[in-house]
């Protein structure tokens, strides 16, 4: 059998005294925690630790004695060894030091008063009968501060059973009260643990510790106010519902409004992946202040605004022009090809129509463009994605008409095609079965197939025209929804982005741990094993897939072979549509 013993490098150089610490449940292995130097009076050694496992809920005990040799201190080794009958135990620990050595000299000390010895430290005898220790030393700071991964969630039960690694890993971190008692206190008791020294900490953490509950609760009915707000009767009709889900502004505004929920909610973080999220959502947060604080920087200096206003008319003007020029083109002999005049003539007076009256808002807004584009940039001060929403939705409210132009020929398109369908399906005897959605055979009359016939060549012919504009209006309107696209991506990168947790593998690479790695110490003649426990950090990708904040993002609704069938029938796409549900 092998006894495992994880021993903290700290307590390398302690003094005489109790190894305090806890039995893993279902192993042979003990995880020494900290050492109790003399003097110290039993009773208040058992008092302390029974007060400790009411706060850890860890079975804290002495799992036996560390001797250090010490000038005038040579009977402290033989006293501590006594202290067995007064701290009963399955097994007693007998860890001890000697000068010019780096490995510990173990001895187990079973209940009974039989001595189980390491079969290396016997002498020379290999065939001999003993249980194998080793000694594992770890950095017990760093233990504590370390997550292991994949995360199990401690609030639901599994039948999986923990790996013996993961419980050691839980027991130091669960034991964070033990180590608050330094040796600057005034207790009766003295201990040696990573912050035996004094504690870490920080003024400035403190006060900003302090001052983080009220912030968090004026910040809360700041919010609730909002939802108050929110709440009236006259936000929730259909109209108003349908335009604000429209406008990512209004989304981004929702989206931000759930984020301030969770990050400034005065309630602790339960689990290590809620403080994660907390976290991530946070820094994200102040990234998007300051980023578009650098945009207000930028927006508001030598007079980028009125320049911008003063190019915002011509280039509208412009491309009214170039529209104009098209759709001129297309009422012609396009690239050669024989349109119908007719049909070609209504379409393009139609549109050229409605080229008119957007140029004509735009003149009509062109004084007060300045001023809007001045209190828009302001926008800016929530964070750089307010600024991309309303760019998205000014963009939105300027191509509109193109947009306009786009559902018009997609709906002519898409009748011409399900026409066409339909009757050729009455050519061959057929017709659709609604009820059954599938195709069944029919019988027609001759005038039902006279009345098909001249219909399906009336389509069939004027379907290249139709055909003809909805392809140049489908791709204008594509390079509209390529543009946002990228903005509603680059909205949601800095809303996702788990900048922390790049940040924590990056400056501190041990608190994500994905395992450890062992290596031989010192392997002595005469002592056990000693091994060095090292903490693997995560990978960089399996942190980007781990910690990863769930959006409302904007992301393709249908697969490239559905969006390219319904270009192709004519239905209207929306592939940057806003989702309800949250996605991972």
């Amino acid at each position: 059998m092998v006894l495992k013993i994880f021993f903290p490098q700290c307590c390398n150089t302690a003094d005489s005294g109790l190894l305090v610490g806890h039995w893993i449940p279902g192993h042979n292995s003990a995880v020494v925690l900290a050492v109790i130097h003399y003097p110290f009076i039993p009773g208040q050694v058992k008092k302390y630790l029974s007060e400790l496992q009411s706060q850890t809920q860890v079975d804290l005990t002495v799992l036996g004695s560390w001797s250090m040799p010490k000038e005038g201190k040579e009977g402290m080794d033989s006293f501590l060894k006594d202290l067995s009958t007064i701290f009963p135990q399955k097994c007693w620990l007998q860890l001890s030091r000697e000068i010019g050595k780096r490995g510990f000299i173990c001895q187990v000390v079973q209940n009974n008063g039989k001595l189980l010895q390491d079969r290396e430290q016997k002498n020379g005898d290999e065939s001999s009968e003993g249980d194998k220790i080793i000694l594992i030393h770890y950095d017990q700071r760093k233990v504590m501060l370390s997550q292991l991964h994949p995360v199990q969630d401690v609030s639901q039960k599994s039948d999986i059973e923990p790996s013996e690694l993961r419980l050691v890993f839980q027991t130091v971190a669960q034991s964070q009260p033990l180590f608050f008692l330094d040796k600057y206190d005034d207790g009766p008791l003295k201990l040696t643990h990573w912050q035996s020294e004094g504690r870490e900490a920080s003024i400035i953490a403190e006060l900003l510790k302090q001052a983080s509950v009220p912030v968090c609760i004026f910040l809360t009915w700041l919010l609730s106010l909002w939802h108050w707000f929110c709440s009236f009767r006259i936000l929730h009709l259909h109209p108003v519902l349908f335009i604000s889900s429209k406008l990512s502004t209004c989304v981004q505004s929702g989206y931000r409004a759930v984020h301030f929920k969770t990050v400034f909610s005065p309630k602790k973080a339960a689990t290590h992946m809620e403080f994660m999220r907390k976290a991530n959502i946070f820094v994200s947060f102040l990234l998007d202040i300051a980023l578009g604080l650098l945009l207000i920087s930028w927006l508001y200096r030598e007079n980028r605004i009125s320049k911008l206003a003063d190019t915002l008319v011509p280039v509208a003007d412009r491309v009214a022009k170039e529209l104009q020029e098209l759709l001129e083109w297309l009422m012609g002999a396009p690239a050669g090809l024989k349109m119908n005049r007719a049909l070609d003539q209504v379409l393009g007076r139609f549109f050229l129509y409605h080229i008119h009256l957007w140029s004509s808002y735009i003149h009509l807004m062109s004084p007060f463009i300045e001023r809007i584009l001045w209190y828009v940039g302001l926008s800016a001060c929530l964070g750089l994605t307010f600024a991309l929403s309303v760019l998205s939705d000014i963009v939105a409210l300027l191509t509109f008409h193109i947009y306009c132009f786009y559902v018009y020929g997609a709906r002519l398109y898409c009748l011409k095609i399900y026409g066409l369908s339909s009757l050729w399906r009455l050519f061959r005897g057929k017709k659709w079965n609604v009820l059954r959605q599938r195709v069944d055979s029919c019988s027609y009359d001759l005038d039902q197939l006279f009345i098909g016939t001249l219909l399906f060549t009336i389509l069939l012919f004027l379907l290249p025209t139709t055909a003809l504009y909805y392809l140049v209006f489908t791709l204008l309107r594509l390079v509209v929804v390529l543009f946002q696209g990228v903005i509603h991506l680059s909205v949601d990168f800095i809303n996702s982005f788990h900048l922390f947790a790049i940040g924590l593998r990056i400056c501190r690479p041990y608190r994500l741990a994905e395992g450890v790695k062992f290596k031989v110490l010192c392997q002595e003649p005469g002592t056990p094993l000693h091994l060095m426990m090292e903490i693997n950090p995560l990978k960089c990708s399996s942190v980007l897939q781990c910690y990863r904040t769930p959006t409302y993002s904007c992301y393709p609704k249908d697969s490239w072979a559905a969006l390219c069938k319904k270009l192709f029938v004519g239905e209207l796409i929306y592939p940057w549509k806003q989702k309800t549900d949250k996605t991972d």
